[in-house]
């Protein structure tokens, strides 16, 4: 893994002028304070059509949203411009935007991983590089954080799925798995919105660099007494690029580390939970 760009990011006194974009979209009225500071982060496999529209969001809507920032592309080894693109915006936006390439592509978990682990603020929120979701929406995680019960992690929740029928019969199967075998009740296991207190995310590990990767990472915050919490955010349908998770080799890698799982844990708990990459990156160098 490669890190492109300078090494801090500070928030400018207003937008960059390439930020004040038609696509940008405004924060909701009852958005709360802004924090402190926010890493913001996405994966991007063959996003080039997506990849500067959802950044030009980014730069319009993170300032609303956080007095310090900053946005990670994480390039899953993509084949078309999306590499050269992730550069020229982190050139053209330096201390602001950052790139991580990843040479060849090594699947969704695994870009998930690396942007987790490239945050350095308090703060890390994702969403995927297909703008299916809006930049905006994080107000409404960020407010569901800051309530008195003060949540480690807030996974949204596809307030109505735009997505294609078999997707949608697959991701309800695929929830009611974890919930059966995991206990994991939570309603959107795989929805690309969520926000983590960087804190909760120490002494993580996960196996899985597949599909299979957001749920065990919150399988794995459960076990270790991390409280979660949902919250419903709107999607939209994607109108540039190719889905890539319903793919039955992406479906058969998370099937494999379902199961992979769920058997160490009947075998040897402890052990099971401990297996796995750090996520933070300072704890990987730790371990290596």
């Amino acid at each position: 893994m490669t890190v492109a760009t300078p090494a801090r990011a500070t928030t400018p006194a207003a937008p960059t002028p390439a930020a004040t974009t038609p696509a940008a979209t405004a924060a909701p009225a009852d958005q709360p304070a802004r924090v402190a500071r926010l890493s913001y982060f996405f994966p991007a496999h063959n996003e080039e059509a997506n990849l500067r529209p959802l950044v030009e969001e980014a730069l319009a809507t993170l300032p609303t949203l956080a007095e310090t920032w900053e946005i990670v592309i994480v390039d899953d080894g993509s084949r078309d411009e999306t590499p050269a693109i992730a550069d020229t915006l982190a050139k053209a936006n330096p201390g602001l935007v950052r790139a991580v390439h990843h040479p060849t592509n090594l699947g969704y978990g695994a870009a998930l991983r690396s942007g987790l682990g490239a945050a350095r603020y308090d703060l890390v929120a994702f969403t995927d590089g297909d703008r299916q979701f809006r930049v905006a929406d994080l107000a409404r995680l960020l407010a569901r954080i800051a309530a008195p019960d003060r949540p480690d992690v807030v996974v949204g929740y596809r307030i109505r799925r735009a997505d294609p029928l078999v997707r949608t019969v697959y991701a309800r199967l695929y929830r009611l798995a974890n919930r059966i075998f995991f206990g994991l009740a939570i309603r959107d296991v795989d929805c690309a919105c969520k926000l983590f207190r960087r804190d909760a995310l120490r002494g993580l590990r996960v196996e899985s660099g597949g599909a299979f990767f957001s749920a065990e990472l919150l399988i794995k915050l459960h076990a270790s007494g991390r409280t979660l919490a949902e919250v419903g955010v709107p999607h939209y349908p994607r109108t540039a690029g190719s889905p890539t998770g319903a793919r039955p080799s992406v479906v058969w890698r998370a099937v494999r580390d379902f199961w992979a799982l769920r058997l160490r844990l009947w075998a040897a708990p402890k052990r099971a939970l401990g297996r796995g990459q750090p996520i933070l990156e300072s704890e990987r160098a730790t371990s290596a």
